[in-house]
């Protein structure tokens, strides 16, 4: 029932995810924020078992800050998906974290980027990537609306459009979602839809 959601554009990344928390049919609560920031310029969405979720990004970020404190100099977006997804690989042959993710970020110099991870370790670089039931309906729209100049009002009315898919389609859909970009001035919070 898990919904990520996120789209690459010309100097931003958008990501958007539901808010709620549930275990099988219960609904814990409403309010989760599934969008946790890495540091100023990143952020990791994740959803899968709640605490495979929660350690796992925890485990990501202490490592990411480590490594600033350590060398006094940041991971760059493609650094943090890689290391990311050598610590998925590494947990795989042991005890696997059922969790997937969107890693956004916006470099200097290299701009934004958009990586998607599954529960297997599997990245790819992408333009628009989604995880989750809600995502099966959106991919297509998205990749139709997506080009190579879009604006952030162009992305946040498509994941306008997307949400209203979501909750249209989906017998079972989150009741709200949150939608966070991140651009040369940092990490923010567009608002709840």
């Amino acid at each position: 029932m898990e919904y990520l959601m996120g789209i690459k554009g010309k100097d931003f990344v958008m990501v958007c995810s539901d808010t709620s928390a549930a275990q099988q049919i219960i609904t814990i609560k409403h309010d989760e924020d599934k969008i946790i920031p890495i540091d100023n310029h990143k952020l990791m969405a994740t959803s899968g078992e709640p605490g495979d979720r929660v350690m796992f990004s925890e485990f990501i970020m202490a490592n990411v800050r480590l490594y600033a404190l350590r060398f006094g100099a940041s991971l760059s977006t493609k650094a943090v998906a890689n290391f990311t997804r050598s610590e998925m690989a590494k947990a795989l042959r042991q005890k696997p974290y059922q969790t997937n993710l969107l890693i956004a970020g916006f470099d200097e110099g290299a701009g934004p980027s958009l990586y998607w991870m599954d529960y297997l370790a599997t990245m790819h670089s992408m333009n628009i990537a989604g995880t989750g039931y809600g995502s099966y309906f959106v991919l297509s729209m998205f990749d139709k609306l997506w080009h190579r100049d879009l604006s952030q009002d162009e992305a946040f009315e498509m994941m306008k459009k997307g949400v209203v898919e979501v909750k249209a389609r989906l017998v079972v859909a989150p009741s709200a979602f949150q939608v966070k970009v991140i651009d040369k001035d940092g990490t923010r919070l567009l608002g709840k839809l």
